[in-house]
């Protein structure tokens, strides 16, 4: 069975992290992915949730029935700065912690760490993950990982190898819709990346919104000043607001049964947020045929 959940992105300047469980809950939303916020797990930072935080959170969650189904954090544990990783992986550990309190079973994350020192932050990422395997295994977490645009692994196909060299049951791969075109270079070839990840036995989770190919009409759907900045640029669109091939996308995802997490992600259109991930929902649960 899929579970579609709310990622409350567009909601944490205006509200706590317990209320974006009403918000989701008022929404129509049975689940929630929590991504970095203030609150509770901001990106490169120490979880700054307590106990306190913990009940309320466990508290709203009984009281809308919207269940925290998993967590989105970011921790540099793939820096070259071995100082820095090691800084990040007692930060995992803290969220593992936090993440057992609240019975979330799934986390997805990034491979985090810098696009210009490849290699190294390879060797640290596989590190990382060595010394946090009795942690996840002890709490039976499950870890999904995802490329990113301007990480040390961009691109579909190399992801995946990492995720699959690690050769554990409990690490998994998740495909964002809105860095498709980051993943495959431009190509948007949306089905084989998605069939690849299931065929390998590694797709547990969909990051869905739109975005538009930053590679096509000669690379200037996004203008960045001066050319060549170290910098990368995408977006995360309401579908229909971009160019992924989404009939594409549902029909690849029936086709092969996908059971997993399906994360509703749209940012940067905070006055519209409301309408756009009611609109989210429905257009999701109408092309998975649920």
């Amino acid at each position: 069975m899929v579970d579609i959940a709310l990622d409350p992105n567009m909601y944490y300047r205006s509200m706590s992290t317990v209320d974006t469980l009403r918000k989701a809950a008022e929404l129509g939303f049975e689940h929630v992915e929590l991504s970095p916020n203030a609150d509770f797990h901001l990106w490169h930072h120490r979880p700054a949730a307590d106990d306190a935080f913990v009940a309320e959170l466990l508290q709203a969650s009984k009281d809308t029935g919207v269940r925290v189904r998993t967590l989105n954090p970011v921790f540099n544990w793939a820096s070259p700065i071995e100082e820095d990783r090691q800084a990040q992986v007692r930060n995992w550990r803290r969220l593992l912690e936090l993440a057992d309190q609240l019975d979330v079973r799934e986390i997805t994350s990034e491979f985090s760490g810098d696009r210009n020192q490849a290699r190294r932050s390879q060797e640290q990422w596989f590190r990382s993950i060595e010394e946090l395997t009795d942690d996840f295994e002890r709490y039976g977490i499950r870890l999904n990982m995802e490329a990113h645009p301007y990480d040390f692994v961009e691109l579909h196909d190399e992801a995946l190898r990492l995720v699959r060299a690690v050769n554990k049951d409990w690490i998994g791969y998740e495909f964002c819709c809105p860095h498709a075109f980051h993943l495959s270079d431009g190509a948007g070839d949306v089905e084989r990346m998605i069939r690849s990840a299931h065929e390998a036995g590694k797709l547990r989770e969909v990051h869905m919104a739109d975005v538009f190919n930053h590679r096509a009409n000669d690379g200037n759907r996004y203008i960045i000043n001066p050319p060549g900045a170290d910098v990368t640029v995408h977006q995360h669109n309401e579908i229909g607001n971009g160019e992924v091939d989404w009939e594409t996308v549902f029909a690849t995802l029936r086709d092969i049964s996908f059971d997993g997490v399906i994360s509703v992600c749209v940012f940067g259109w905070h006055e519209r947020a409301d309408e756009i991930n009611r609109r989210m929902l429905e257009r999701i649960t109408q092309g998975l045929g649920l």
